[in-house]
């Protein structure tokens, strides 16, 4: 049996591989976030041990950003694709999930479960406007202790949920931040540009100093753990990774998700079925923020590469 007391303490040598794989994530794509990933080093390492700590957690994922600019209106594949992976790599390991999201992304989420591998996870929707309290209830009866909130638009200092463009995004957003922070389950969020739950944990003058239309998209919304990536896809990878080298009983699920086809599949799988429409261009491409899934892929073997000399079954 895993014994638990050993994550008290974990390996000095497994802290150090983490913080390179979150490294990796720390690639500025453009939106100068560069401030926010010096202001937010260790998070993955933290929220990742965290996580592990707790022996058998039932986890909640909240994502979903709708495009209405979209051709079509829909999704946008960066969030549910992560989080089908993430989903994927628990339900393999014997863990409970749920997902949760917008009314409008619901199809996205689902057929993005479904082509994981993860179909029979649940995705509890809920409509922009209405309350939240019967799905925070619902969660609170299912035992969720965890919840990992991944690209998912929050309100600002003045209460309006923004896009990246800086536009209003009330009408197509659910009050999941209500349940991000109803507990008792402790949180771990995941952004990219600072208009995301859990961007609430970085100073606002930072996010408006270093991001484009930063003050009035920032996210006042925090979490126990933040995650900042320059693509919030690729932290799916970096934290399935993280759990890998820090669970042992967690390695084969977590690792089975560095499968460029299956993140191909999942992709591909959203933008003829979800719909889904890549977030940046807002067309139905096979990409998400405009790169294509050859170049997300050279950020998933870039973290592979730190996972290899802790796998008895990957060679140097």
């Amino acid at each position: 049996m895993f014994d638990f007391a050993q994550m008290t303490a974990p390996d000095p040598g497994i802290k150090a591989v983490i913080d390179r794989i979150e490294a990796e994530l720390h690639r500025d794509v453009g939106r100068g976030m560069a401030a926010v990933f010096r202001a937010t080093e260790g998070g993955l390492f933290s929220a990742a041990s965290a996580l592990a700590d707790t022996s058998s957690p039932r986890i909640g994922l909240i994502t979903g950003f709708y495009v209405p600019g979209g051709n079509p209106a829909a999704a946008e594949t960066d969030g549910p694709a992560a989080a089908a992976l993430i989903a994927r790599a628990f339900s393999a390991a014997g863990l409970t999930c749920r997902v949760a999201t917008d009314t409008l992304c619901a199809d996205a989420c689902a057929v993005a479960l479904q082509a994981a591998g993860a179909g029979a996870v649940p995705v509890d929707m809920l409509a922009p406007g209405a309350e939240a309290q019967g799905l925070i209830g619902l969660w609170r009866r299912a035992g969720i202790d965890w919840v990992v909130a991944i690209e998912r638009c929050g309100p600002s200092a003045d209460g309006i949920p923004r896009n990246m463009r800086g536009l209003d995004m009330t009408a197509f957003v659910a009050p999941l931040d209500r349940l991000l922070m109803a507990g008792p389950w402790r949180s771990i969020a995941v952004g990219d540009g600072g208009n995301e739950l859990g961007m609430g944990m970085v100073s606002h003058q930072l996010i408006t100093d270093s991001v484009l239309h930063g003050d009035r998209v920032a996210c006042v919304i925090q979490a126990d753990y933040l995650i900042a990536s320059g693509v919030s896809h690729w932290a799916a990878y970096a934290l399935m990774g993280a759990l890998g080298l820090l669970r042992p009983d967690w390695r084969d699920a977590a690792w089975a998700t560095f499968d460029p086809e299956l993140d191909l599949r999942i992709v591909e799988a959203m933008v003829s079925d979800g719909p889904a429409v890549d977030g940046v261009t807002q067309e139905r491409h096979v990409s998400i923020d405009s790169r294509t899934m050859a170049e997300h892929q050279v950020v998933m073997a870039a973290i592979r590469r730190w996972l290899e000399p802790a796998s008895p079954t990957r060679g140097p």
